[in-house]
């Protein structure tokens, strides 16, 4: 088991930065992989970004080139950079570690933390 702590999250101007943290009660190392997802007030989850144990990393098109995950193992917090923000992301920003099983996979989710962008 792990518990995931979020923060970072805030209010900010359009084109403003922020970096999301989420650390971890134990290594994330045996994850498969980090994820950041959010969810905007009326719409569904989103996948934002992954990164594997192996530092192999997905965004989704809405977010590449603006945002960057990495993972600090030592740490065991994953970050997520977000640059040139817009409004459009204002959401709240979920942290999940995955793990593969071939009977079981395994989610853990943290609580949250909250990014406005707005003017």
């Amino acid at each position: 088991q792990v518990q995931l702590v979020e923060s970072g999250g805030g209010l900010v101007q359009p084109g403003g930065s922020l970096r999301l943290s989420c650390a971890a009660s134990r290594s994330i190392f045996s994850f498969n992989f980090m994820a950041w997802y959010r969810q905007a007030p009326g719409k569904e989850r989103e996948l934002v970004a992954t990164i594997t144990s192996g530092g192999s990393t997905n965004y989704a098109d809405s977010v590449k080139g603006r945002f960057t995950i990495s993972r600090d193992n030592a740490k065991n917090t994953v970050y997520l950079q977000m640059n040139s923000l817009k409004p459009e992301d204002t959401a709240v920003y979920h942290c999940n570690a995955h793990r593969l099983g071939v009977i079981q996979s395994q989610d853990y989710w943290g609580q949250g933390t909250q990014v406005t962008v707005s003017s």
